[in-house]
């Protein structure tokens, strides 16, 4: 297969060889059903292919890991030789009291 440069690709847009199979696949399912092949969802998967990935990931990993810091300093609270019962009780109280807290920086 040829490399797919901007003057080769899908409206001359900066596509990779594979986004442009993809596009170049998707017109041709839908001229092979009779269908318009300009429609609202090419517009939106050219969209995705061409917006930059959002950060989103990074932020939710970091909530994670503040959670799992959270927990993990509640359960260092908890005292071993407790009923079960009073060590839960005693651990989401530390959970609690982490998260009234605030995230540390």
């Amino acid at each position: 297969m040829a490399d797919a440069t901007p003057q080769s690709t899908f409206r001359g847009l900066p596509l990779t060889p594979e986004q442009d199979a993809e596009v170049r696949h998707y017109i041709k399912k839908r001229k092979q059903h009779g269908e318009p092949w300009d429609t609202p969802e090419l517009d939106a998967m050219l969209r995705d292919m061409l917006e930059p990935p959002s950060d989103d990931d990074a932020e939710l990993d970091a909530a994670v890991d503040e959670a799992m810091a959270a927990t993990e300093r509640a359960t260092a609270f908890v005292d071993e030789t407790m009923d079960p019962i009073e060590a839960e009780e005693e651990r989401h109280a530390a959970i609690e009291a982490e998260a009234m807290r605030g995230p540390r920086r």
